[in-house]
């Protein structure tokens, strides 16, 4: 079963999940950094015909591609424990599950939000969301965890 969260809920978990999620983006960013400087060193060798290379360079960014990779993997992992889930880690993009009136919604967090002013069905996704108004007030009441 899936945890739900009353709108409150959610929002005082964002401090918490924020760092892991910032940390997993800049990881992601590094990675694409890394695999251009790769794509680059290989053009370049095709190029010319052959080139020297550093091996020891490139064995070290691999090692350090590896290690961005499990490091996402463990900040992604930690969030989802919490019970949101990272839907997008371009856009910086959480759902919290909630329910509204008896039916399973997301309530959407965008990283740079200061809190969380959208939900969506779980068939619409992210081009779905609506503004919440008055759904989510505090007599919302989630089901036990």
């Amino acid at each position: 079963m899936s945890r739900y969260f009353t709108l409150q809920e959610a929002e005082s978990l964002i401090p918490t999940v924020q760092e892991g999620l910032k940390a997993a983006i800049s990881a992601k960013e590094r990675i694409g950094e890394i695999d251009q400087a790769m794509q680059n060193l290989s053009a370049h060798i095709c190029m010319v015909g052959g080139a020297e290379i550093n091996p020891d360079k490139v064995a070290r960014q691999k090692l350090e591609r590896i290690s961005l990779m499990q490091l996402i993997d463990d900040r992604v992992s930690d969030i989802q424990s919490s019970g949101c889930l990272v839907k997008d880690l371009d856009l910086g993009l959480l759902d919290f599950p909630a329910l509204l009136n008896g039916v399973e919604v997301y309530l959407c967090w965008k990283l740079g939000e200061s809190r969380i002013e959208w939900w969506h069905s779980t068939q619409e996704g992210y081009s779905g969301r609506r503004r919440i108004m008055d759904e989510f007030d505090d007599s919302s009441t989630p089901l036990p965890n």
